[in-house]
């Protein structure tokens, strides 16, 4: 049941097109063409300090750079299990899905490797987000055909609603190839400040996305 109380979009962050624009402006513009590479020079650009970044995927990179884009130098007013981590896209892991089955094609040089076979499962980048921050809350990953507002919002909105989360980290990411899209957003239930903040709706979740 919508309660009627006054959700804000905080922060986002958007990385597409060898860019990473954020609410305060651009971040970052990489000079990269294949996404693992890209997603190298956001690391060292934000002087991240993460070994194991270097051992996930390229869908798990994506994630963990928007996510650290976010929570970087915000002071922590919720514990762990406030945080939500809900997140959509439209390949699911098949990134990884492809090099997985191109380890196990031949079966006279069958290689299947754990490392790769790990993150076939899209839900891997939300567990690795949540061991980055320390986020113990409720999470959830939807493969849906394209990106859609309405469906984002009325998910949230309605965990917000039940006092399941008091702040979430939400949106797109996606990684198909030498395609890549995030749209992340941290949606926060109570904001001492709201100056810069806008309204937790469809509409300026749509407007945010397509910039």
């Amino acid at each position: 049941m919508n309660t009627g109380d006054q959700y804000y979009i905080t922060d986002y962050c958007l990385i597409r097109d060898k860019r990473v624009l954020t609410n305060n402006g651009l971040l970052f513009t990489g000079t990269e063409d294949k996404p693992t590479a890209f997603f190298t020079e956001i690391y060292k650009q934000l002087g991240i300090n993460y070994p194991k970044f270097y051992k996930m995927d390229s869908l798990c990179k994506l994630g963990l750079l928007a996510s650290d884009i976010l929570m970087a130098g915000k002071e922590q007013h919720y514990r762990g299990d406030d945080f939500g981590v809900i997140l959509y896209n439209a390949a699911s892991s098949i990134d990884t899905d492809r090099t997985h089955q191109q380890s196990i094609n031949d079966r006279n040089a069958y290689f299947p490797s754990p490392s790769v076979f790990v993150y076939t499962l899209p839900n891997i980048v939300i567990g690795e987000i949540c061991i980055r921050h320390k986020l113990f809350g409720e999470s959830a990953f939807f493969i849906t055909e394209k990106f859609d507002p309405e469906e984002l919002h009325e998910y949230v909105y309605g965990l917000f609603d039940d006092n399941v989360i008091q702040t979430c980290l939400t949106g797109w990411i996606e990684c198909d190839a030498n395609h890549y899209d995030c749209a992340l957003f941290r949606i926060e239930k109570s904001a001492t400040d709201t100056d810069g903040f806008v309204t937790f709706d469809p509409g300026e979740i749509k407007k945010i996305y397509s910039q």
